[in-house]
Formats: C-alpha cells, structure tokens, sequence
C-alpha cells in the first residue's frame, strides 16, 4: 500500500504573545497529556523538539520527566530536531548554528540517548543555504521546514538541498501548515488525501498548536476511524526519520542557495535585540578563544560551567520569535535581560583570561601608562585602537597634557580625543593610535605625557561648501550643505555618488513580520541638515553651532560631525576619516520617533552593474536585488567587470537592499509589537495609544571599504570579524611577575577564518574551528609553537573543518562538528 505518514506534535513557542514562564506552563501541560495518550493509545508516537521545553520539565516536574523518558525508550515518544531550540535561520553566524546542534544532541544523548538524523525547523522565517554543510557535518540527512511558503523555483515536496562545500540533505517543504485546529486532524489528512492521491507516501503534521495543546482525543479517536477505512494509504503514526527512510534513493529535484524571503521586516525589527544578540555572540566567541589560551598555558582553569551558562543566555535570545523581533514588548525587555547576564558572565571571564594573560609583562617605566591589547585573532590585525586612562595627579593650569603612545621605545602615529567623562579638567585622557597587534597574544604600549601650551586645534577646515579630506590612498569629500559624502575615491577610483549615508524614512506598516511584501521602496522623506540654531539646541550648547563641524583631527584621524533632523527625530552622525589606509567608519547616533515608518542609510554606488553579496553562516550568499535581503557583519558589491568591490561592515544590523547601484541599509522599524494582518481588520485597534517598537536612542557604526575585487574577497571576512571581536584593550600597570606567553596560535595565510577555538564539551582536549570564507580552495599552516605543532592544513572554497588538540599528546587531528 501506499503510505502516509502522520507527525503529532505540539509547536509550542516558549516565548511569542507570552513570556517565558507561560510558555513553561504550557510545555509541562502539554507533555503532560501528550505522555497520557503515549501511554494508552496503541501505535500512537508523539514527537517534539527543543532542549529548552525538556529542561523545564526536568526542573518543574522531574517526575514527567521520567515518563517521557521510559516513552522515549519504549518509540513511544520521538526525540524530534534534536536543537537547543528553533532558532532564526538566517541571522546566526555559523558557530551558532553549531551550538545550536551541539548543546542540543549532548543534551538527548546524556538524557535520553537519542540522536535524530532529521532537523526540523518547522516556524523559522527562512532558511540560509549555509545550513546545509552544518547539518550534513552534525550527522543529519534530512531537513523539515515550512517556510518561505511560496518561493519562485522552489521544487513542491521533497527536494535535495544544495549547500556550500558540495554539501546536500533531502528537504521537505511542509505545506498545509505545522498544526491543527482542534477537532480538525482528520479533515486535515482527508484534504490531502484528496490531492494526492497520485503519490506513494506522504506527511501531514497535526496538532494543537501555537501555544501547546497537541495531540487531542477527539483527534485521536477520528484519526482511529480514518486509519480503518482508507484502503489506498496505509496511514501511520510515524516520525520525520521513517518518513524521510521512506524517501531515500528517490530521483528528487535540487536546489541550491537560500530558502528566502520571508517575513522581511524580521531582519530589522526591535534592532536592540539583534544588536545584543550580535554582542553576546562577538564576546561570548571571542572570550572563549582567549580562556582557551590562558588554559592551555597554565594561567588559568577554563570556566567551563560559566561559559555553558552564557551560552544557553545566546542559544536562548535566537529563538525565532525573539531575535526577529516578533514578540511582545515584556518578552523584549526579559530577552535584553537575558543578554545580558550572558554579557556580563562573559565580561567577568574576559577580564579573568586578560589578566591571566598580562603575566610577565615588565613593570611600567616612571612618567609612563601602559596599555595593554590582547589580540585573539590567530594573525596580525593592522588598525586604529583606542583607549582611556587617568593621569596621577589632576592638571588645574591652562597647559593641555599630550598622551604620546610608544612601542618598544618607538613613537606611534596617535592623538588625544574627546573622553567619555565631562569633567572639564585636564585629568582623564583618551588616546588613539594606529598599530599592528601580533597574532593570539598580548600587546603592550606605552604611553607618555608631553605638556603643550593649549589642546590642539583642528586643521581641516571647510573650503566652497565642503570638506576636502585627502591622503595619497583616500579621498573623501563631505558637502557641509548637506552633510553627507559626496565623493569617496580609493586609490584614484571613484566608488560612491554625491549624498552618500542619507538617512531615508521609508513607508512602513504596524506588522513587526510584514507579511504582505518582499522590499521596502517607498521613500517617504530623508533627514535634513539642521541649521545652526537648531544644531545648537538639539547639541546642548549655549548658542548657535554648525551643523557641520571637524571635532577631532590630529596624526590618526580626521573625525566630522553632522546633525540631521526629520520631523520630531534626529541623528548625529560622525565621519571618521583615517590618515592611513581606506577604511571610512561611520557612527550614527538616532534619536528616533516616528509610527509605521523604516529607516535606512542610503550608500548611492559606483557600481550600478553591480551583483549585491552578503555574509551569511560559513558562505556568502547572493542577495537578490530589489527585495530586503538577510545578511550578517558584511554586505558587498562586487564588479567583477571593473574587478572592483565595496564592502560594508556593521556590528548589529542584518537587513539591506540594493537597487541600481544603491545599497540601502536598514537601521530600525517603527512597527506595533506582536501585530499582523487578519482579514480586512485594522492591525492594531484604533481606539487608544499603543507603543511602537525601536522608539528613542539607536546607535550604529559600519566601516567602508574598496578596492580590487580579489583583495576585498580576501579581506572582507577577517575585518568584519575584527571590529566585531574587537581587540581588548586595557590601561594597567603589571607587576612584572611570571613568565611572558608569545604568540600561542597562528594561522600562516591572510584568509581563513577561525571560527572557534574552545574546549570540548565532554573530556579535556581543545576544539579549534576553521573556515573558507570566499569560496576558493587554499591552505593554511596552523602553527602552536609551544606544543610543537606546525601543521598544513587544506580546505575547499566555504569548507567548514573542526580539529581537535590534544595538548598533552601535542596531536592535531580532524573531529566531527559535533566532536563525537
């Protein structure tokens, strides 16, 4: 016969239109009924997912969970997915999807000895293609989604899914939905039996859902019914593995790239969480790698247990309904709570490894102020660093104190700026200064104090109506009409047309999902520059101010303020212009107050002909052009024609498009929380004040960057990386005690990445994680001078490729992803 085979489960959110406690009670209530009809229902198997659900049984009703144990040991009960949770699927970096499956598997392995081979992630809102390398490296064949729920050239059904690396799963697009309504099963599995009739198998999930519920029995007993009259399908009870084993060996169609879009305004809505989302992880990833360090040099015992906690704080805040946005506004606020005791588990890990890594460091000369940077990154990273420190005595006289960086005795382009602090004393300092940080180690500097008659005054001054910033690399001409760039040119090559970071209001709607479209393209109004007086009101000052104004400027940088206005919002925006090299960082600092409306950052580029990129987990996806795309710390416009390439870096947005040459980046939505579009009904009730998301203060920095093609490939990925894991610099006078750590890890080439390097989850050796990141074969030597260890190691373009280190044999030798 024919088969069918039949899915009960229960989606059941743990947070959405509720907060996290409710989202518990529903999980203890419906795995609670759902063991009950396990027990007395003959052939019937209940299926469910998520390591967060079974750890609130575990804690609130520890004899639950020994029934679904003894189910699960009995097929009574499926171990389904097999993840931490249901997490977005687009905006997590590649070691998070990694984390996802492999705190998940430890998990059902340790509780349940179970390990599925099918992933499911039935409610996320689009899949990157990245995925699927992870999944075929974490043991898994098969994948279950849902949606986009329409896609152009997506095969119906059952598919092969094409990733990067030549990786491959067999997908199936759900349809009809993930749930039922109650009463509802049995004409669910009759519609499809009515359509598909022409097939040998089939799947249909039903079940309660959307807040718990499952299986019910009503349904049961209909479903009972159905099962003893059809004489064409033998219609089971089943598991998303026997369904997919039922499928093996088929002549299925293919598909290669992103299972996009879908649900566009989720890339950018409530923008604090994506940004603290992207925090935890930069931190989280980069503090590890520097306690891995200290560990396997003696200096430290790696934190294992306070690192597993910050890490579920992260797996946790990329639930589906919380990194896109799409929750209510109580469940933001314990989302950015969540974050945030993850942040400072991990600042307190990470002063611990500095400190542990400063040993050896000699005593500070007198008249000197040492800084200290760690870098973490396993080669050299080149750029401008900052950092603040007190003089020992407070200076009351007019004479300004000049801070002076040294390394090894040699002075270093630097300069002072403006300090966090107010008080108006020459007291507390901030220098910057440009170096180059040796790979994996600690960095030291020096800083000396000369006394000058007054602070230095800024040189560049406005000439006909701009700002002419020029350097033998860089041109970059800022209008002071309207405050924006109207020429950035690199090395004699013009990349970006006049009214360059605009900001853009865009028409926008209550819907935090913004179901109804792909693209946001109307434009309903840009900021404007306000006049003096309105510059010096919206600036604090007493009087009038430019709106344009140079505020700092010495041997480092040349930095430029510009302050814009749009109905009751506001944005100081600042240009900071680099003495060396071609790297133009901008900051946005928004005050935002506007309904239903999008703001995004308008880039006008060179390149109209251009194909639009964007980094996404271990691979670089093609963005399609005119719809709002997903992307992660990079976007990209690549000319192969002209061999030319503009990237652009950012440390907390996802959402962007592009159109004739413009890359418009999308900074912030004004939408209603937990609002969508239900027949012809008003979104939101008309009758009463309701908030709207993302209003008040916003800040962002993006880095700008261009050049040949092949050179901006080759570098895009580990600068992106940089100013996200961002070297930790510290001013503190060591005591000159214990022994110095060199340079501990070292990749010897100018391109792959290291995505983690951190110990196991069960036993004492070290994982060390790297990638390709631009698609194009090559080696790299991996070199641990103090265990010895000089090995080549090899990878296709996109490759992903997890070793493990071994200290004490001092071997270096390849593991699974998810290190069993």
């Amino acid at each position: 016969m024919k088969k069918l085979h039949l899915i009960s489960n229960a989606h059941l959110d743990p947070v959405w239109q509720w907060e996290w406690e409710e989202g518990a009670a529903a999980a203890v209530s419906t795995f609670r009924a759902a063991a009950e009809f396990c027990e007395e229902t003959a052939g019937y198997v209940f299926n469910h997912n998520e390591v967060i659900l079974y750890k609130w049984i575990e804690e609130y009703e520890p004899q639950l969970f020994k029934r679904i144990q003894r189910l699960v040991q009995a097929g009574k009960w499926q171990i389904m997915g097999g993840w931490y949770l249901q997490p977005d699927c687009n905006m997590l970096s590649g070691e998070s999807f990694v984390r996802q499956i492999l705190l998940g598997k430890a998990y059902f392995r340790d509780k349940f000895n179970a390990e599925p081979t099918t992933a499911i992630n039935f409610d996320s809102f689009g899949h990157t293609q990245g995925l699927v390398q992870i999944l075929q490296l974490a043991g898994y064949n098969s994948y279950l989604f849902m949606r986009p729920d329409e896609m152009e050239g997506l095969p119906a059904g059952d598919f092969i899914w094409k990733g990067f690396n030549n990786s491959s799963v067999t997908a199936h697009k759900i349809q009809g939905g993930y749930n039922t309504l109650m009463g509802k099963a049995r004409e669910k599995i009759e519609g499809w039996l009515a359509d598909n009739r022409d097939k040998n198998e089939g799947i249909v999930l039903w079940g309660v859902g959307n807040h718990g519920g499952g299986p019910s029995r009503i349904d049961l007993a209909q479903i009972d019914q159905l099962m003893k009259q059809e004489k064409e399908f033998e219609i089971i009870h089943s598991t998303p593995e026997n369904y997919f084993r039922d499928v093996a060996g088929q002549d299925l169609p293919s598909y290669a790239g992103d299972l996009n879009p879908r649900f566009v305004g989720c890339y950018t809505s409530m923008i604090r969480i994506k940004q603290k989302h992207r925090q935890l992880e930069n931190e989280l990833y980069m503090t590890e790698k520097m306690l891995s360090t200290a560990a396997l040099q003696g200096l430290l015992t790696y934190p294992s247990h306070e690192l597993h906690d910050a890490l579920c704080d992260l797996l946790t805040a990329q639930f589906h309904d919380i990194l896109p946005g799409s929750s209510v506004q109580p469940a933001e606020e314990a989302s950015l709570r969540l974050m945030e005791h993850g942040l400072e588990i991990v600042a307190r890990l990470k002063a611990r490894s500095f400190f542990a890594l400063a040993a050896g460091q000699p005593k500070a000369n007198l008249q000197e102020y040492p800084i200290l940077i760690y870098n973490p990154h396993p080669f050299a990273v080149k750029g401008i660093f900052e950092c603040e420190f007190m003089l020992e005595d407070q200076n009351w006289q007019e004479a300004f104190s000049l801070p002076v960086v040294y390394q090894e005795g040699q002075p270093i382009p630097c300069q002072p700026e403006k300090e966090g602090s107010n008080l108006n004393l020459d007291w507390r300092k901030r220098v910057v200064f440009e170096a180059e940080l040796a790979p994996s180690s600690m960095n030291r500097f020096d800083c000396r104090i000369e006394m000058l008659t007054h602070k230095p005054i800024p040189q560049l001054a406005e000439q006909n109506g701009c700002y002419r910033f020029e350097t033998e690399e860089l041109l970059v001409v800022v209008n002071a009409r309207t405050g924006f760039i109207d020429e950035y040119v690199v090395r004699g090559v013009p990349f970006l047309r006049p009214n360059a970071f605009a900001p853009l209001v865009m028409e926008d709607n209550e819907d935090p999902w913004r179901m109804d479209k792909a693209s946001f393209t109307q434009v309903e109004g840009m900021f404007k520059l306000m006049n003096e007086e309105e510059s010096g009101l919206f600036s604090g000052v007493k009087g009038a101010l430019p709106a344009v104004r140079v505020i700092e400027d010495g041997d480092v940088r040349t930095v430029i303020e510009a302050v814009f206005t749009y109905n009751n919002s506001y944005i100081c925006q600042l240009y900071k212009l680099p003495k060396t090299g071609t790297e133009l960082e901008v900051q946005l600092r928004v005050y935002w107050n506007e309904k239903d409306k999008m703001l995004k950052l308008s880039l006008p580029t060179q390149l109209s002909e251009g194909r639009f990129v964007g980094q996404t987990a271990f691979g670089v996806s093609s963005l399609n052009h005119g719809h709002e795309a997903v992307a992660q710390k990079w976007v990209a416009v690549e000319a192969p024609e002209q061999n030319l390439g503009l990237t652009c870096i950012n440390n907390g947005i996802y959402g962007s498009d592009f159109v004739s040459g413009e890359v418009r980046l999308s900074l912030l939505r004004s939408a209603g929380y937990c609002a969508h579009p239900i027949n012809d009904r008003p979104i939101m009730v008309q009758d009463r004040f309701l908030p709207r998301m993302d209003q008040g203060e916003r800040c962002y920095t993006f880095w700008l960057n261009a050049g040949e093609l092949a050179d901006r490939r080759d570098r895009q990925d580990r600068e992106a990386l940089v100013h996200n894991e961002r070297p930790y610099a510290l001013s503190f006078f060591p005591s000159g005690e214990g022994e110095r750590p060199e340079s501990f890890l070292v990749l010897e080439d100018a391109v792959v990445q290291l995505s983690a390097f951190k110990k196991e989850e069960r036993g004492e050796n070290y994982i060390i994680r790297l990638f390709e990141p631009t698609g194009f074969g090559r080696s790299t030597v991996l070199s641990i001078p103090s265990l010895g260890i000089r090995q080549e190691i090899h990878l296709n373009g996109f490759e992903c490729k997890t070793l493990r280190l071994s200290a004490s044999a001092g071997t270096l030798a390849e593991a699974p992803l998810c290190e069993v």
